[in-house]
């Protein structure tokens, strides 16, 4: 287990209420910038890393799927829903933030994905100056 006076927390590690990584706002004063900010932005990167995974890592996932620990019998039909789960969710994920998201940035009249760049760090911008 790592210290626990400024050393990086694992991933299975649980994090104690007094950990520094729970306290670094507190620690920063109140002119620090607000930590949550840019969690909406952070969340929907996310899944497309998540998701990006999936995608260039289907070894990977098959196996995972298919643990005996889940219980799922590796047979055809099983193969295919499993493909079939995979491909829809990678569809529908892609295909509900673009047209959602992206679709519906106008900076100036122009779209797409710069175009919710430039409206995304001019709003931080922004809310940085209040």
């Amino acid at each position: 287990m790592a210290n626990r006076a400024g050393s990086a927390v694992t991933s299975t590690e649980v994090i104690p209420a007094g950990h520094a990584a729970l306290t670094a706002k507190e620690e920063l004063g109140e002119n620090s910038p607000d930590l949550s900010a840019g969690l909406a932005a952070l969340s929907l990167a996310a899944l497309g890393v998540v998701f990006g995974d999936i995608g260039t890592s289907p070894v990977y996932t098959f196996r995972e799927c298919f643990n005996p620990e889940h219980g799922l019998p590796l047979d055809a039909e099983h193969v295919l829903g499993v493909l079939s789960m995979i491909f829809w969710a990678l569809i529908i994920v892609v295909t509900i933030k673009y047209v959602l998201l992206i679709m519906r940035a106008d900076n100036q009249g122009e779209g797409g994905i710069l175009a919710l760049l430039a409206l995304a760090l001019e709003r931080a911008r922004g809310e940085r100056s209040r």
